[in-house]
């Protein structure tokens, strides 16, 4: 199954709570979940009933985990069992790894606007690796690794724009961002109790176990 392409919009009402996938947008009033609260669909919001079910948590939960970090089923999946093999709680493993995704570390940086936008700009090559161009959006960073903003890339607008009014506020305690040098450090593990997407991630670890 490939990625969902389909409104960002529809995707978050899907779910029934913001995923995020449209940057800054989602902050407003404009967010398509904050002028329409329920299900998308033709009969409206009296149209349709979410599952109750334990199978219906888990699958809305593994849904919304993987919307939100936009990925491909497969690579969703391969996650989780990389996830289960490493020792200890296999629902924090699986956090961690989605949290350590380059493309996810530049969002979380202010680098990009949404997970998507980071993709973007990580597959056309704007950063460096402790000194290396890393194209890759699935590489999984790691503790004391460094990146930094390819020289010529600087001057690309929208990396200019995030530089100026986003780059570096409101990230996590994990990361650090030297606006200077735009350089960025991972100083720790990401921390799960920070996201607050355990429970999601347990559901998620469920449905795959059944």
């Amino acid at each position: 199954m490939g990625r969902d392409t389909g409104p960002k919009d529809r995707q978050s009402r899907r779910i029934g709570e913001k995923l995020f996938l449209k940057g800054e947008r989602d902050l407003t009033s404009k967010s398509g979940i904050t002028r329409r609260n329920y299900p998308p669909g033709m009969h409206g919001p009296k149209g349709y009933a979410r599952k109750g079910s334990e199978y219906g948590r888990q699958l809305t939960a593994k849904q919304k985990i993987k919307k939100m970090y936009r990925l491909r089923e497969r690579q969703f999946n391969n996650l989780f069992i990389k996830a289960s093999k490493i020792k200890g709680d296999a629902s924090t493993n699986f956090l961690v790894l989605l949290e350590s995704r380059l493309d996810n570390v530049i969002y979380r940086l202010g680098l990009a606007t949404s997970r998507d936008q980071a993709r973007q700009l990580v597959t056309h090559g704007h950063f460096l690796v402790n000194g290396e161009k890393i194209d890759v959006p699935s590489y999984g960073m790691k503790s004391r690794e460094v990146i930094t903003i390819r020289e010529k890339s600087k001057s690309n607008g929208l990396i200019a724009k995030t530089l100026k009014e986003t780059a570096g506020k409101n990230i996590p305690a994990w990361l650090s961002f030297d606006a200077t040098k735009a350089e960025a450090v991972v100083v720790d593990e990401p921390s799960v109790e920070e996201l607050g997407l355990l429970a999601d991630v347990t559901l998620t670890v469920e449905f795959y176990s059944r």
